[in-house]
């Protein structure tokens, strides 16, 4: 279990350095990605979601054992963007 520590670890201090940015982007996402954001509201609760579930991560980390079926959520989590993402891309 000290792997399952290790990559949910890594994997939730990067989410967070990489998503906690985000709130402070909506302006320059607009400028550099046309359309401006419509609806803030999705854009922030895709933030506010996304970056609980880098600090449940860290959670799994802490204790992996205690957490082992969180895990199996953790990764429906990934799938659940990296599928229609990889088949956007696709068409």
């Amino acid at each position: 279990m000290k792997i399952a520590r290790w990559i949910f670890g890594i994997a939730g201090i990067y989410g967070i350095l990489v998503i906690a940015p985000l709130y402070f982007a909506a302006a320059q996402i607009a400028q550099n990605d046309p359309p401006a954001i419509t609806h803030p509201e999705f854009f922030y609760g895709f933030v506010g979601v996304t970056l609980a579930w880098q600090l449940a991560f860290l959670v799994i980390a802490r204790n992996p054992v205690r957490f082992r079926p969180l895990m199996l959520v953790s990764v429906l989590e990934k799938l659940a963007y990296r599928i229609p993402a990889n088949a956007l891309f696709n068409q």
